[in-house]
């Protein structure tokens, strides 16, 4: 009898314990708290210069709201929101089917806006796969697929024309450099080799004139100490 009973628990632990990794793996995980910060913080920065709020949701295959958010903040919408007349959202869909199901796993993801947007809507949808934004990457990481859509929107719709880009700022214009000196004449260019030789024979001539002048010197010096011993052997002998 107590074996029995003991078989029994066994098999509805088993079953109680993969029916809850069966529901586990079905959940769709939402963006981490990072990801939504610092996209938080891109939108806001994207509004402030285009004057368009962005946002996003993820939504698991029955409805349920996993993440929202937009430049406004985490959990805030722009659908309708006083603050944001122009607004575009992603809204993405992500429904996981049980392994024992004949159905696929699947993504639905659109562009929702408000309606001086309705006819971009479409090319903007399309225009994400671009990013590497398509059905395959939101099944396989949907809270960072749907907030790296929500930053893309910003950058298509310069590239749709919706708004213009933001302003280059430029520096100030550097002043003119001052021109250089003006070059000498090739003339003397071209014939450098020749004056270098030139100078170089003239100062050695210099120098052996120099030379010249001082050893004729000492011998004229060394002929009038000569003479003034002669003499002075005359006066002597007279």
């Amino acid at each position: 009898m107590w074996g029995g009973i003991v078989v029994v628990a066994v098999l509805v632990t088993v079953v109680a314990v993969g029916a809850r990794t069966e529901d586990n793996s079905l959940v769709v995980p939402p963006p981490t708290a990072t990801e939504q910060n610092d996209t938080v913080a891109l939108l806001r920065d994207a509004a402030e210069q285009q004057d368009i709020c962005y946002g996003w949701e993820l939504k698991q295959g029955g409805g349920d709201v996993v993440s929202a958010g937009s430049n406004l903040g985490v959990g805030l919408s722009v659908v309708d929101h006083p603050q944001c007349p122009r607004w575009l959202r992603v809204a993405a869909t992500v429904d996981y089917t049980p392994e024992s199901s004949e159905a696929e796993d699947f993504a639905r993801v659109v562009v929702d806006g408000s309606p001086e947007f309705l006819y971009d809507l479409f090319k903007l949808e399309t225009s994400l796969s671009r990013f590497g934004l398509d059905g395959a990457a939101f099944l396989a990481e949907p809270g960072w697929a749907v907030t790296r859509a929500a930053v893309s929107l910003s950058l298509l719709v310069v590239e749709r024309g919706v708004v213009s880009p933001e302003p280059v700022v430029t520096s100030a214009p550097i002043a003119a450099p001052s021109p250089l000196p003006a070059a000498g004449s090739d003339l003397w260019r071209e014939r450098s080799g020749w004056l270098i030789g030139a100078t170089g024979m003239v100062l050695i001539a210099v120098l052996l004139v120099v030379v010249g002048l001082v050893e004729r010197r000492r011998q004229r010096g060394g002929a009038a100490v000569t003479a003034r011993h002669g003499k002075g052997r005359a006066r002597r002998g007279r």
